[in-house]
């Protein structure tokens, strides 16, 4: 079984439905040869640092290079790309109510480098949680064509509804290929991997995932994108990376340095220098953010939640 291949102007409802059968799907060229030649120009310098794997997991002959929101200003543009960040809200929304980012990374994939392991990627969480519950959703764009001959994506089509014990046969094993600016859109549970590249030239592809907002992030993306470069973003941006609550209570800090009254409980936009967009639904971050205290809070805290 081929994997679906759908315009740039599909509508959201055929993009899940394709993920609802397959797992995965491919968008043709949603991304200009001038935005991908931008993405590839930022991000080179940095490749060229970024050793190989350290093992066959991660790839001996694979480069893999992360801080992408920090470094790479076209990497951005991706993130918020509209039809990819809409279907994942629209994928991800019943299990939360607000998403976040869970990775960048570039993946180079030079000749030579053999087949990955098929895998889950939502094992970043263990099997801890159900597989009712769909914990992420991700995305690799191609930045150079992707071919069977240099390693494009392996998909395992229908696999993210099979048990966690369930093994792929070669015959159910297909290859996402595509052109330069198309982008697959995959879940968290289907089985996939980079491929084996038999070619004479490498394959370069970006890998941005979304995942529910209550759950530790796979690139901590605090640390790769501090304060001090996030507050430079787009608030829409500094939302994704978790510079904001996840809901109720979910997400405050306290400023340990800080003398000045009401300085604890505090939303995260006040690190960046800003108060929580108003309307996000999140009443904690609200009333703190207009200087309510604790106290008053504590009588607003619904009937049997703990504060």
């Amino acid at each position: 079984m081929a994997l679906q291949t759908l315009q740039p102007t599909a509508s959201q409802q055929t993009i899940l439905a394709a993920l609802e059968r397959d797992g995965a799907c491919i968008v043709a060229d949603v991304a200009d040869a001038r935005t991908l030649k931008n993405m590839v120009d930022e991000v080179t310098p940095f490749i060229e640092r970024t050793p190989y794997g350290a093992d066959d997991f991660t790839g001996r002959r694979t480069q893999r290079t992360g801080a992408l929101i920090a470094r790479t200003p076209t990497c951005r543009d991706l993130v918020m790309n509209p039809t990819v960040l809409g279907a994942a809200r629209k994928f991800l929304e019943p299990y939360c109510e607000r998403i976040i980012l869970h990775l960048t990374q570039t993946i180079y994939i030079h000749p030579g480098q053999g087949a990955q392991v098929l895998h889950r990627d939502r094992l970043a969480w263990g099997t801890h949680l159900p597989l009712s519950i769909e914990p992420q959703f991700n995305t690799i764009w191609a930045l150079t064509d992707f071919t069977a001959a240099n390693g494009a994506t392996r998909v395992v089509p229908g696999s993210q509804k099979w048990p966690w014990e369930q093994k792929a046969t070669p015959d159910q094993v297909v290859q996402a290929e595509m052109s330069a600016g198309s982008v697959l859109l995959y879940t968290g549970t289907v089985l996939h991997s980079g491929g084996k590249n038999e070619s004479n030239s490498s394959r370069l592809g970006l890998n941005i995932t979304y995942c529910l907002g209550w759950l530790r992030q796979e690139e901590n993306q605090y640390l790769s994108c501090p304060p001090h470069i996030a507050r430079t973003l787009d608030p829409e941006l500094q939302e994704l990376l978790g510079y904001t609550q996840g809901n109720y209570a979910l997400g405050y800090y306290s400023d340990p340095e800080s003398t000045e009254p009401g300085r604890d409980i505090i939303p995260p936009e006040f690190a960046l220098g800003r108060h929580p967009r108003k309307g996000l639904g999140f009443s904690l971050s609200e009333a703190t953010s207009e200087g309510v205290s604790f106290e008053q809070m504590r009588d607003k805290v619904p009937l049997g939640e703990e504060v």
